[in-house]
């Protein structure tokens, strides 16, 4: 009886001992390790958040690690040089991501497609990928909240300054929902702007291109 108490504390401890994680062990072993694009960032997604929601697919493939950038406080960290990787489908993921509404991804989504049209090599890269930009782009540009449509005006600008005249076959389909805010007195100037600084990378074919849609266009040549 009295032996058998005293091995039963040490059964105990040497389980404790084998289930312990190791020292060196950054985490403990039962805490899920965080993905790739989350592991800067994990206050910045609230994992009791409302799941009712499925996640968009931008949302889903940044949680899986596929967006290789994540916010590091105000800035952009890029897990590999940008220039060093393939715009397709990188481009269109993160022109997705331009209509999401929260924190981190409206950030990534919009500081992604930023920098990576920065690149040497953008023009090459991101004309091709064009027939699946727009119709995206067009969603954010549709879209009823207004920071979303603001992005997506950034970012065709943004397009329009690296594929120049390229985008002039696929200008009218993203100039109805521009034409629907022009009404809007708070978006007016904004896209006035834009409008001018598409004229500017596009060349004169694509005045004539803005009036079809926005007949009281002014151009900047006039």
């Amino acid at each position: 009886m009295s032996s058998s108490v005293r091995i039963k504390p040490k059964t105990a401890i040497q389980k404790s001992k084998i289930s312990s994680p190791l020292p060196c062990s950054p985490e403990p072993a039962a805490k899920p390790q965080p993905k790739p694009s989350d592991k800067l960032n994990p206050k910045t997604i609230d994992p009791f958040g409302d799941h009712s929601r499925a996640p968009s697919a931008f949302a889903a493939i940044y949680a899986k690690g596929g967006v290789p950038c994540r916010r590091l406080k105000h800035k952009l960290q890029w897990e590999c040089l940008p220039e060093t990787l393939p715009f397709d489908p990188l481009l269109v993921t993160l022109a997705e991501g331009l209509r999401e509404t929260r924190h981190p991804y409206t950030f990534v989504s919009k500081e992604g497609f930023k920098e990576l049209l920065l690149v040497e090599d953008a023009a090459e890269k991101a004309v091709p990928l064009l027939p699946r930009l727009v119709p995206v782009l067009k969603a954010a540009l549709a879209h009823s909240d207004d920071e979303v449509f603001e992005r997506g005006l950034d970012a065709l600008v943004q397009l329009s300054a690296v594929v120049g005249s390229s985008l002039n076959d696929h200008l009218k389909l993203l100039l109805t929902n521009l034409s629907r805010r022009l009404m809007d007195k708070k978006f007016k100037e904004k896209i006035t702007v834009a409008l001018q600084k598409l004229e500017q990378y596009g060349g004169q074919a694509t005045v004539a291109i803005i009036k079809s849609k926005i007949p009281t266009y002014c151009s900047v040549s006039s």
